[in-house]
């Protein structure tokens, strides 16, 4: 079975073969017209760039154009990176998938603390209430978007938005819900003692060579960053985004990257040098609604007559 990784924000391309770059450039200009697209497109072939290009501006209002350096908010494609990470500590011995909550967290105080295990959590069938159940873009520019508007550490983050009760049986039921990465990206610091950040960059950027990536938080000011604007149905038109605390998503999704890191990170996930062939297998098999830890996974797609394994990890988030 073949395998074939995509990283998006709003575009998902199939895969491409040989003799297929034209068209797949007149594809790729004739969605950016249509569509009025902002960002940078990238296509790997066998883990060589067939294509990259960048569309639009990074910041409207002065007119700066994206580029292939270009730095974007990633989302939650931050979340297969916790994934991975917590299947790095469950390779050392650290961790048990089948382990509790509260087994590597004593202070957490929920009613799932002795019910819901890292497994339920990297897959999401937790079946904790959804931090983010009821949000809707009218709610939003009424009442705006209480976790994330204000500063939260992430205890305070896990206390008011991931102790909340359980509304299904844990394992019985997907439910994208943020609240759960929370939970694991504190899990993650819990266990080694050091920030998300660090592990980030001491298990996966600097052994990938990652040097465009890192967390977002409020008081650094990062360098190439695009801008972010969303596009209002009720006006009809482009707006400034909302004011939020990105951190306050941490391992649910508060990361920034390049389209080529985020690329280097693809091919040393499946070359196997970010955990092993029999963990990345685990990572890869879906449970409920083809989620698996952390990302999305489809088997026995077709394209142009061959199956292959789609593992999709898109990320959206408000700009």
């Amino acid at each position: 079975m073949k395998y074939c990784m995509v990283f998006f924000y709003s575009l998902l391309f199939s895969f491409i073969t040989k003799g297929q770059s034209i068209q797949a450039e007149k594809y790729i200009d004739s969605f950016v017209l249509k569509n009025d697209f902002n960002g940078t497109i990238r296509i790997e072939q066998q883990g060589k760039m067939s294509y990259e290009k960048s569309f639009g501006l990074a910041n409207i209002p002065f007119r700066v154009p994206n580029t292939t350096h270009t730095k974007y908010k990633v989302a939650s494609i931050t979340k297969a990176f916790t994934a991975i990470m917590i299947l790095q500590l469950y390779e050392q011995n650290k961790i048990d998938l089948d382990g509790t909550i509260k087994e590597y967290l004593d202070s957490y105080t929920g009613p799932a603390g002795n019910k819901v295990t890292i497994r339920h959590l990297l897959n999401m069938t937790s079946g904790m209430r959804n931090m983010d159940e009821g949000v809707t873009l009218e709610n939003v520019l009424k009442k705006g978007l209480p976790p994330f508007q204000m500063p939260h550490t992430l205890d305070e983050m896990i206390l008011k938005y991931c102790s909340d009760s359980l509304v299904n049986q844990p394992g019985t039921k997907f439910d994208y819900n943020n609240a759960e990465y929370l939970l694991l990206g504190k899990i993650i610091e819990n266990i080694t003692g050091k920030s998300y950040s660090d592990n980030l960059k001491q298990l996966i950027l600097a052994p990938v060579g990652m040097t465009q990536t890192g967390v977002l938080v409020q008081e650094e000011i990062i360098s190439n960053l695009a801008d972010t604007y969303f596009y209002r149905d009720d006006i009809k038109k482009l707006a400034n985004d909302l004011p939020v605390y990105l951190s306050n998503w941490y391992g649910a999704g508060a990361m920034y990257s390049t389209v080529g890191d985020i690329a280097k990170f693809s091919s040393s996930l499946f070359a196997y040098k970010l955990i092993k062939k029999e963990t990345l297998y685990k990572m890869i098999t879906a449970d409920k609604e083809e989620y698996g830890f952390g990302v999305w996974v489809y088997r026995n797609y077709r394209i142009n007559q061959n199956k292959y394994t789609i593992v999709k990890r898109p990320g959206s988030i408000m700009g």
